[in-house]
């Protein structure tokens, strides 16, 4: 069924014209994804792209691996891969790989072959490029050009039976060297790889390139509408030449839109590649990268990245998206949806000294405001409790309404303490705070009325688990990772303060019973998720986001 939205992106529109004319009967997408590494936010869009446009027009999208390079392919990829389009809510009609038709691309290849549309080429690469020309010099005919159609059989039949080394002959299709599309400069289709593939073994040492298999893997599947990012328009010539040279059971159509650019991220499989193998980051799933498990392991969930992709919408021009847009679209998700809980990340000890003896009060603590249902627990405290060191200022400067000598704060759900004694240890550093407790503002409030300004969170000492918490940041300093400056190497602007590593915090208890990717709201601190790490005995948790939230902030203005 046609989408009934005024607002269509260009693909909507494209879609329903064709539905309306009579052009298509059934909406067929597919996402094609090489799986030589994790997907990263940009397939995200893809996928939701894809999936969602079969969805909306009652179609159906496959998901299909583009399995052409076993030099840079792994099973482990594959299953990632599909996690990550579960995981994000998508279901594929069939699952297929280009490696499944190996056998018809090669009676294709062939066919070009025999009518004179492809021939074998003894160059080495370089020689190749070399001949390619330029964007203003045409390029040089290989002296291969003009073999016999029988000729080229026979070597091509070599190539298929290992008879030649990796990089001594490739089959190239007969299109234009003086082409104003580099693209159609003879391409090369066929290259010889005596790799073990992920699926077929040993069978083959001859693989198609990628553009080669593309679009007959479309024909093939029936794919209505095949939809690449911008990178991919000046290959959609070649992508025509192809269908329209061999006779196929059904002819598709290529539609570009603008791929995913966003701040403090690169997108490119080569460069996360790179930081995995060098140990830069801790595998494809550590939180500060834009893999679709990254994001994942740092709490963020399908629903918000579902969002954003719909926020950010679908174009036909490169831009670069604001990170803070998707923290926006992930904050009000979790401000609903999270649990409250306590944290200290940086504990200072508070004694208090006017506390009854032995005694240990149970206080009701709201598990989330926004959500009634969600109930409440109840929190401890007694006569030993810690805060956050930032929390205290011996000497504070103006504007500073937390605790200090002589000062009043209020414990978050629980009482009115003022800062005493502070205890130093030799060095001069603040090792513990002596408080009274104003045993009458029990839930906070003071009895006679008098303001406190300051409320702190805190942990009793008496259940506090002790936990380690990772306080992520951008990977990168750089906001455009496109406007690195000359000369320089993306690595060169990796931000040594990306994670920060808290060790000695302490959480309340039921915090420390959280399976992994369980979401939390530290009050105070921000929304933090379980680690796949995390235990009961040690606790793990990952920074997803602050709670400050610059873009809803600047979206009102």
């Amino acid at each position: 069924m046609a989408s009934e939205n005024k607002n269509q992106n260009f693909i909507e529109e494209i879609i329903t014209k064709d539905l309306e004319n009579g052009t298509v009967n059934e909406v067929v997408t597919r996402f094609p994804p090489e799986p030589n590494g994790y997907l990263h936010i940009g397939h995200a869009k893809s996928i939701c792209l894809n999936f969602g446009m079969a969805a909306q027009f009652g179609g159906r999208c496959n998901l299909r691996f583009d399995d052409t390079n076993p030099a840079k392919e792994e099973t482990e990829y594959v299953e990632a891969i599909m996690e990550d389009v579960k995981w994000l809510g998508f279901e594929w009609a069939e699952l297929r790989y280009a490696s499944d038709y190996f056998e018809q691309f090669y009676k294709w290849a062939l066919d070009l072959i025999k009518a004179g549309k492809a021939y074998v080429d003894d160059q080495n690469a370089e020689e190749i490029r070399a001949n390619r020309g330029t964007l203003t010099k045409p390029g040089s005919d290989s002296p291969y050009r003009d073999r016999s159609v029988g000729e080229n059989l026979e070597l091509f039949a070599k190539m298929t039976a290992g008879e030649f080394e990796e990089g001594s002959h490739v089959l190239r299709a007969k299109i234009d060297m003086a082409s104003s599309n580099l693209n159609l400069r003879d391409p090369v289709i066929y290259r010889i790889l005596k790799r073990e593939h992920h699926r077929t073994g040993a069978k083959w040492c001859v693989y198609p390139m990628y553009d080669f298999a593309h679009g007959y893997e479309d024909a093939i599947e029936g794919v209505t509408h095949s939809i690449c990012t911008l990178e991919f328009q000046d290959h959609r010539p070649l992508y025509d030449w192809f269908i329209a040279n061999v006779d196929v059971p059904h002819v598709p159509h290529q539609y570009e839109f603008a791929r995913l650019n966003l701040t403090y991220t690169v997108m490119s499989k080569r460069k996360l590649l790179e930081l995995v193998s060098l140990g830069i980051v801790d595998g494809w799933d550590d939180p500060r990268m834009p893999t679709i498990s990254g994001f994942r392991r740092r709490g963020y969930t399908a629903a918000s990245i579902r969002r954003f992709c719909r926020e950010i919408g679908v174009a036909k021009a490169d831009s670069m998206v604001e990170v803070e847009l998707l923290q926006h679209c992930l904050r009000e998700e979790l401000n609903k949806t999270a649990r409250r809980g306590m944290a200290v990340l940086n504990p200072l000890k508070v004694v208090l000294e006017n506390w009854p003896e032995g005694f240990v009060d149970e206080l009701p603590a709201e598990n989330n405001p926004e959500d009634p249902e969600a109930g409440s627990r109840k929190v401890k405290i007694g006569r030993e409790v810690y805060i956050e060191r930032e929390d205290f200022m011996e000497e504070p400067v103006k504007g500073f309404f937390r605790l200090s000598p002589g000062k009043e704060v209020r414990l978050k759900h629980a009482y009115i303490i003022k800062c005493g004694e502070v205890i130093k240890d030799a060095a001069g550093n603040v090792t513990e705070l002596r408080c009274s407790v104003d045993m009458e503002s029990r839930g906070g409030d003071a009895p006679d009325g008098r303001k406190i300004k300051g409320t702190l969170h805190w942990v009793w000492g008496g259940d506090a688990v002790k936990a380690r918490v990772n306080l992520y940041g951008h990977l990168f300093t750089l906001r455009n990772m496109n406007d690195m400056e000359e000369g320089k190497d993306y690595k060169d602007y990796l931000d040594p303060q990306s994670c920060v590593v808290m060790e000695e915090a302490l959480v309340e208890p039921t915090l420390a019973q959280a399976a992994p990717l369980d979401k939390f709201q530290f009050l105070r601190h921000g929304y933090f998720c379980a680690d796949s790490a995390t235990m009961p005995e040690r606790p793990v948790f990952n920074l997803t986001v602050s709670l400050k939230d610059s873009w809803g902030k600047e979206q009102k203005r």
